[in-house]
C-alpha cells in the first residue's frame, strides 16, 4: 500500500486580490490531483492537504513560489489512506477566526520543543491550551489549563476571565500553530506580560519529542479526527455510552444530533453510530420513515417540501 504524506501549514501574510490568489491555487491542485483543504482570507493561507510523497513536493515547490510564501514552514505526517475525500480552497475572513481585530503583522515570542517541554515541568510555567475541550478531552500537555471553549471564537472570553495571570509566564500550545500565532498577540494586546508559544504546535513536538510530555493523542480536523503519532499515548477520555477507555471521536448519527463525541468501537456499532439511546431510536425511526417514503414514491415529495417549500 502505497503511504499517503499529509502536509499542514499556514501563514499570515496579506493577499491582495484573494479571488485570484484562490483560482490560481485551485487550478493548481487539481493539476496535481491532490486532496485536502485550504483556506485563504486577505491575511494569509491555512491549509492541510494529502497526496504522494512526489505530489507533494511539487505542492511545497507551488507554495514557495508564490510572493511573499517563500518561507512556509510545512509539518508533515505520514498515514495509509488519505484523510480527505476532495480538494477545497475556499474564501474566509479570516484562516482562523477569533472575531477580534488583532495586528498579525507582528510576531509573537516562540519557544521550542526543549523549552517547552522545560515549562511542562516548571510549575511556575503556566501552560495554556487554545484549542477547543473535544480536542483537549483526549490528549494533552501534562498540567495543561483548559479554556473550557468549544470554539476558538470564545477564547476571548476566557482570556477575560483569566486577566489574573498578566505577569506570570504562560507558553500556550495548539495542533499546528496557527490558533497560537493569533491567541498570542491578542493575549499581549490585553496585556499579557510574558506569552510565548509552541513553535510548529503539537505536531511537530511529537515528532521531536515522542515520549515526554504529551498525555493521550492529538485531535486532527480531517477523516482520522485523531492521528496515533509517536509510541505510547494511552487513551485519557472516556466512551460517553459505556465510559471505557477510548480516544476514538466521531458525529453521532443522529442528524439532528450531529456531537462529536468520544464512543468505543462496540458503543458504535450497538448503537447504530449514535452516541447514545434516545438518538438510536429517532435515526433509526427517521431511516423506516424514509425508505417507506422512497418505496411508495412519495420520498421525492417530501424532499422537496422540506428542502425547499418556505
Amino acid at each position: 500500500m502505497e503511504q499517503v504524506h499529509i502536509l499542514l501549514y499556514y501563514k499570515f501574510q496579506p493577499i491582495e486580490d484573494v479571488e485570484y490568489f484562490i483560482r490560481v491555487h485551485k487550478r493548481k491542485c487539481q493539476e496535481l490531483k491532490i486532496v485536502g483543504k485550504v483556506l485563504v482570507g486577505k491575511e494569509g493561507i491555512n491549509g492541510s492537504v494529502a497526496g504522494s510523497r512526489e505530489q507533494m513536493e511539487e505542492y511545497r515547490e507551488f507554495v514557495h513560489s508564490l510572493e511573499g510564501f517563500e518561507d512556509v514552514w510545512f509539518k508533515e505526517e505520514i498515514g495509509n489512506e488519505a484523510p480527505f475525500n476532495k480538494m477545497i480552497v475556499r474564501k474566509r475572513e479570516e484562516i482562523v477566526s477569533l472575531q477580534k481585530d488583532v495586528d498579525m503583522s507582528k510576531k509573537g515570542k516562540y519557544v521550542n520543543s526543549e523549552e517547552f517541554l522545560r515549562g511542562v515541568e516548571n510549575e511556575d510555567i503556566i501552560i495554556l491550551d487554545t484549542r477547543n475541550d473535544y480536542e483537549y478531552g483526549v490528549g494533552k500537555f501534562k498540567g495543561a489549563v483548559n479554556p473550557n471553549i468549544k470554539t476558538f471564537r470564545e477564547f476571548p472570553e476566557f482570556v477575560e476571565k483569566f486577566k489574573e495571570n498578566k505577569k506570570k509566564k504562560i507558553y500556550m500550545y495548539c495542533t499546528g500553530g496557527i490558533r497560537c500565532e493569533k491567541a498570542s498577540l491578542y493575549m499581549e494586546q490585553e496585556g499579557f506580560e510574558d506569552v510565548h508559544q509552541l513553535h510548529g504546535g503539537i505536531i511537530n513536538f511529537r515528532q521531536e519529542i515522542p515520549d515526554k510530555g504529551w498525555e493521550g493523542k492529538c485531535f486532527v480536523f480531517d477523516k482520522r479526527l485523531v492521528t496515533k503519532d509517536g509510541e505510547g499515548g494511552e487513551a485519557i477520555a472516556n466512551c460517553v455510552s459505556c465510559g471505557n477507555a477510548s480516544d476514538l471521536q466521531r458525529n453521532c448519527k443522529n442528524v439532528a444530533c450531529d456531537e462529536l463525541v468520544v464512543q468505543c468501537n462496540n458503543c458504535q456499532e450497538k448503537l447504530h453510530g449514535c452516541c447514545r439511546k434516545e438518538c438510536m431510536h429517532e435515526f433509526l425511526e427517521y431511516s423506516r420513515d424514509r425508505a417507506e417514503k422512497k418505496r411508495d414514491g412519495s420520498w421525492v415529495a417530501a424532499e422537496l417540501e422540506q428542502n425547499y417549500v418556505k
